[in-house]
């Protein structure tokens, strides 16, 4: 039988997002539940508490576990990662008498010595050494040690066999014969330059004079701390902690704008690249890894899944302690495939740690485990889960279940200090100087509350953050769609 999904009652309280209404709905009154309201003979029991019903209900606190901050003055932030230190190269022709082609810029010089493959799915190699290199027109020759042509390598599929350019090498040594000449040119040590720019978040809250002065009668408390019978308070506390959460899904969901998009042209006209920011998933999408493994169809699939995960980060970094946020789907198909490897016996439970007796809890959760040389630390991201935000498009495929990032620092090279710096893989960069301090400000205008500054009869409270975030390593990190 197939899994069942809940269904929702006639009047569950599922509201997204707040409104600025006034209806039945957000006014206490006793008219719905007795004809005569409030001129009835008997008061009401009234609870005073507000009822939190959704928990809590912010977001924000993820980057703070996985990243840092760190203030900046300049309009953009550009650091520069390492490239590879080995030469390798994929997706060449090679024809039967050894030429190699479409290898444009790969630096490799007479006398080196390369490990050659046809790139099939059960690739055949050889052994070569390079008589001929021109890096710039991506050409180089090479010749097999154990036989006459790379045509003639047993079960070695070539562009005049299979046209398709799939094959790959790269160096292993060199050789040279006696009394020859040093190595022919150098080879200069790449890196590669990314860049990301600052965006400015604000909000505000705004009530009027008499409004200020009204009494609530239902005393609420939230996330921000706000407590009391003011309902205006209530409201600056719920906008407080709204831009909180905008300072923290900004960095996550950020997209960089493009020249000639609708975005760009119409509502900053001709803002071009100074337009948007890149993400937490804008990066990991563009220079990460991204797979749609681990869903659940079995135990056995979902290992296999892990192990290409293994395989892919293997041939990156290698870190070897990772964090692995998730929804609730990943969760607990993780903990399905971690549970199949751990039980003995049709149906058993051995994991978990309890003891057998009468009142024993057995523990079907599982917040860490250890496969190959990687260790895992599991933990359910409410963002993806909250349905107002990324649980609301849950079963899309396109949909982001868990992001898997690297634990520990990186060492890039800081173009702004000159020198290289070790950073978490993850932080947050706001403008700041001395005369203005832009991580979080807050101010308030108006004529109430004791602070006038114009003849507005209203209380209005800003809210204004200009920050993004860096990205390091990302070929290090993996989003699961």
């Amino acid at each position: 039988m197939a899994a069942i999904n809940p269904t929702a009652g006639s009047n569950l309280n599922s509201t997204p997002a707040p409104k600025q209404q006034t209806l039945s709905s957000n006014y206490i009154d006793f008219t719905s539940s007795s004809t005569e309201g409030w001129a009835q003979q008997y008061l009401p029991d009234i609870i005073e508490k507000e009822a939190e019903v959704f928990g809590n209900r912010t977001i924000s606190g993820f980057l703070s576990q996985v990243g840092a901050e760190e203030a900046m003055t300049a309009d953009r932030v550009i650091w520069s990662e390492q490239g590879r230190l080995h030469i390798s190269v994929t997706g060449v022709s090679v024809a039967n008498a050894g030429t190699i082609t479409g290898a444009t810029n790969h630096g490799v010089r007479v006398g080196q010595t390369i490990v050659l493959s046809d790139g099939e799915s059960s690739p055949t190699i050889t052994k070569c050494y390079v008589s001929a290199a021109d890096s710039a027109a991506g050409t180089l020759t090479a010749l097999p040690y154990a036989v006459a042509t790379v045509g003639a390598v047993s079960g070695f599929v070539t562009t005049d066999d299979d046209a398709a350019a799939r094959c790959s090498f790269f160096v292993y040594g060199s050789e040279f014969k006696k009394g020859d000449s040093g190595m022919s040119n150098a080879v200069t040590p790449q890196h590669k330059s990314h860049v990301n720019k600052p965006i400015i978040i604000k909000d505000k809250f705004e009530v009027s004079g008499s409004d200020a002065s009204a009494i609530g009668w239902v005393e609420i408390s939230g996330e921000e701390g706000q407590n009391g019978y003011l309902w205006y308070l209530k409201a600056e506390g719920d906008t407080r902690a709204r831009f909180s959460d905008y300072l923290e899904m900004a960095c996550i969901e950020g997209e960089l704008g493009v020249p000639g998009s609708s975005a760009v042209d119409s509502e900053l006209s001709g803002a071009g690249a100074d337009f948007g920011t890149e993400g937490l998933f804008a990066a990991i999408n563009d220079r990460g890894h991204v797979t749609s493994g681990i869903v659940g169809t079995s135990a056995a699939d979902d290992l296999g899944s892990f192990d290409n995960i293994l395989k892919k980060f293997d041939g990156q970094g290698a870190i070897e302690e990772n964090m692995l946020y998730c929804n609730r789907g990943v969760s607990l198909a993780i903990d399905d495939m971690l549970a199949a490897q751990n039980s003995y016996g049709a149906g058993g439970t051995s994991y978990g740690v309890f003891s057998n007796d009468e009142d024993m809890a057995l523990n079907l959760g599982f917040s860490g485990f250890r496969r190959g040389s990687y260790d895992f630390y599991k933990s359910d991201w409410k963002y993806l889960n909250d349905a107002s935000l990324r649980g609301q498009v849950d079963g899309d495929y396109n949909d982001v279940r868990a992001v898997v990032i690297p634990a520990g620092v990186s060492t890039v090279y800081d173009e702004s200090l000159g020198r290289n710096m070790k950073r978490p893989f993850l932080h947050v960069r706001y403008r700041a100087s001395q005369s203005d301090d832009r991580r979080m400000k807050t101010w308030i205008t108006g004529s109430v509350g004791g602070n006038i500054t114009s003849d507005l009869d209203a209380m209005e409270v800003h809210y204004l953050s200009e920050r993004c975030l860096v990205v390091q390593g990302a070929n290090n990190f993996m989003i699961l769609n």
